[in-house]
């Protein structure tokens, strides 16, 4: 008897959870992540850095974010494309940011800004705002050259993926907003 009084409340109480449920929410298809956009190509960006290869990493990530998001095939071709990706690495500055006793730099910061627009297959230009595409992060310095260099690329992989993310959603947001 209490066994069915208790599974009766918690019955009750799913149900009145359903009917009350915040309105706010709703069911997000994969395929409309980006609304009406299907294909994207992202082109190998410009490099206007002193930093060999950082436009290869930053596009690579690029193109990653929107194939781990799912909603859109990345396409090679731009004629293909629904929307274009391309664009330009900033310079790249790095700066020491902590010293020890004896004036030894033992943390670096990197600073990775892009300037990127979005082509809709229509013609429409889509600036994205210069501040969501910019980021730093901090390294660690070593005596050993090979494991300074690696630490510095790992700081610079993490910041091609921050920035990669952020692309993917500002564009998602702004997609949404035209619908």
């Amino acid at each position: 008897m209490l066994r069915a009084r208790t599974l009766s409340l918690v019955a009750g109480a799913l149900a009145a959870f359903s009917v009350c449920g915040c309105s706010g929410y709703r069911v997000v298809r994969k395929d409309s992540a980006l609304g009406p956009v299907r294909r994207v190509a992202v082109q190998t960006l410009e490099n206007h850095s002193f930093e060999p290869g950082i436009e290869v990493m930053v596009s690579d990530a690029l193109r990653r974010e929107f194939q781990r998001g799912g909603g859109v095939v990345v396409v090679a071709d731009p004629a293909q494309a629904d929307l274009v990706l391309s664009g330009t690495v900033l310079d790249l500055v790095t700066s020491a940011r902590s010293f020890s006793a004896v004036a030894f730099g033992l943390e670096y910061q990197v600073e990775l800004r892009l300037a990127l627009t979005a082509r809709r297959a229509d013609g429409n230009v889509m600036v994205l705002d210069p501040n969501a595409l910019r980021d730093w992060e901090l390294y660690l310095t070593s005596a050993d050259v090979e494991a300074e260099r690696k630490n510095r690329d790992e700081a610079l992989r993490r910041l091609a993926s921050v920035l990669a993310s952020r692309v993917r959603e500002s564009l998602a947001e702004r997609l949404a907003r035209s619908q």
